[in-house]
């Protein structure tokens, strides 16, 4: 038996903390993303969760409504429930209380959207070291408006999964803050809250560097054999090109946050492994939907840029190193992905730099995208020209495109970027020319065609476009 009155107060004070266990820590605790200044998805079931004491019973009030919200915290304290929200507003309040009650204050309703990827999705608006973004500190200066919520992520590599992120916070667009948001997503949100005249917020999660291993979970990864996962035993030090590494520090301790939908711009770390990617990037956009619990919702992504992966130094080349295959790769995953779009970027690379400097061309497409696809705006187009279909006639190939339907065209200039191949898989320069919303290609070095390719480089500045400016994503119609 502890004679507790021999013992000094500060022992005695420790000791009670001990004793006294989680009966002391009445007050409900929230994940940082859930805090002041949040905002929550308009017209749906919003969730919320939290930790309490265990196995009390947790009550929720909402002031749009003041409707009371009751859950029963299991045996660790964790608990979770649905909120009604309406449509877009605020600010309002929600107090959440197990005995003892917290509030959080300044809450908008409005989109929300996730923003994912590696560093080109990172890069801040005020850039990176030596990097900068095009136009940004006009952009930055300008860029107050509280009506824009910023949640950034902290990096995070860890080993196993976590229910939690590290701490970080809700902001308002300021200038301040901006600067070292995301400028790819910044600048799409910064449109969508322009036309839809609603609070837009946007989460950024991204970690360059990372491959799209990284941000899956062992689950979906089983598929994928060849792809070493640590155990929880390993010794050896994560990084964030580790598997699962990313997705058990910042995916997971996120996913069920009410969104409306993603952005997700990533692929250079894969870009030496297309055949692999064509598989693995539908993997885990089904994987975070299944986890997420909201169904097929939008999921747009970026096509990486044109950029000479040959000046990256590697141990052995293959002739698939060259980006255009993880591109043409990405360009298939459209149809392997449901409810998906991609951002054609082969107009907006940098032949030696791996961050293009003009990321508002890349938030706009997106933007636009989403004003036309997700929220039906009518009267502009959103989409790139997609490669649809040929047919050979003698020594011509006649190629079809989707999403057209004013045409393709050069701006006044010669197409110098297809080639053209016959039986023996040589390809070589080729003529063509528009006709009538399709493009004719030939050589007189090929006079019986199989196969035509556009723009399959590593590094190109791609020359077709829609008539309404969206360019063409590079393409092959063979399998080689």
């Amino acid at each position: 038996m502890i004679a507790f009155s021999r013992l000094k107060p500060p022992v005695l004070f420790v000791l009670f903390f001990i004793l006294a266990g989680n009966s002391l820590f009445a007050t409900v605790t929230l994940p940082s993303f859930f805090s002041d200044n949040m905002v929550l998805q308009q017209q749906t079931d919003a969730a919320i969760w939290g930790w309490a004491k265990a196995n009390s019973t947790v009550q929720l009030v909402s002031s749009w409504n003041k409707k009371k919200y009751s859950v029963k915290a299991d045996a660790s304290g964790k608990w979770k429930l649905k909120i009604s929200t309406p449509a877009a507003g605020g600010p309002y309040e929600i107090t959440i209380s197990d005995g003892e009650s917290i509030t959080l204050h300044n809450i908008l309703i409005g989109e929300v959207w996730f923003c994912s990827g590696q560093s080109n999705m990172e890069m801040p608006m005020k850039g990176f070291r030596d990097q900068p973004v095009k136009g940004s500190n006009e952009a930055i200066f300008n860029s107050t408006n509280d009506w824009i919520r910023i949640y950034n992520v902290p990096r995070a590599v860890e080993r196993s999964l976590k229910d939690t992120t590290k701490s970080s916070s809700w902001k308002s667009a300021t200038p301040e803050n901006i600067s070292n948001f995301s400028a790819t997503a910044y600048y799409f949100g910064r449109i969508l809250q322009q036309q839809l005249k609603v609070p837009v917020a946007l989460i950024n999660d991204s970690y360059g560097g990372s491959p799209a291993e990284a941000f899956m979970s062992i689950e979906a990864l089983k598929a994928f054999p060849e792809i070493k996962i640590h155990s929880a035993t390993d010794t050896a030090r994560l990084n964030n090109r580790s598997p699962t590494a990313l997705y058990n520090g910042m995916i997971h301790p996120i996913v069920g946050y009410t969104i409306k939908g993603c952005l997700w711009y990533q692929g250079e770390a894969n870009q030496d492994r297309p055949d692999q990617y064509e598989k693995l990037f539908p993997a885990m956009v089904a994987q975070w939907r299944s986890e997420w619990g909201q169904g097929d919702f939008p999921f747009y992504f970026a096509q990486i840029a044109p950029y000479n992966y040959y000046q990256i130094p590697v141990t052995a080349r293959t002739d698939k190193m060259n980006s255009a295959f993880l591109r043409d790769a990405q360009r298939k995953d459209v149809k392997l992905i449901p409810r998906s779009e991609m951002v054609v970027l082969l107009d907006n690379g940098d032949e030696f730099g791996i961050h293009p400097a003009d990321k508002e061309t890349v938030g706009k497409r997106f933007a636009l995208l989403a004003l036309g696809d997700t929220y039906g705006l009518k009267g502009f187009a959103y989409r790139s020209p997609i490669f649809d279909s040929l047919t050979i006639n003698g020594s011509t190939v006649t190629l079809r495109f989707k999403n057209a339907p004013n045409g393709l065209t050069a701006y006044g200039k010669t197409l110098t970027q297809f080639e053209i191949a016959g039986a023996d898989k040589r390809f070589y320069p080729a003529t063509a020319v528009i006709r009538n919303g399709t493009i004719q290609v030939s050589s007189p070095l090929v006079t019986t065609p199989v196969a035509v390719r556009y723009a399959f480089k590593d590094f190109v500045m791609g020359d077709l476009y829609s008539t309404e400016g969206f360019p063409v994503s590079s393409f092959r119609t063979d399998d080689w």
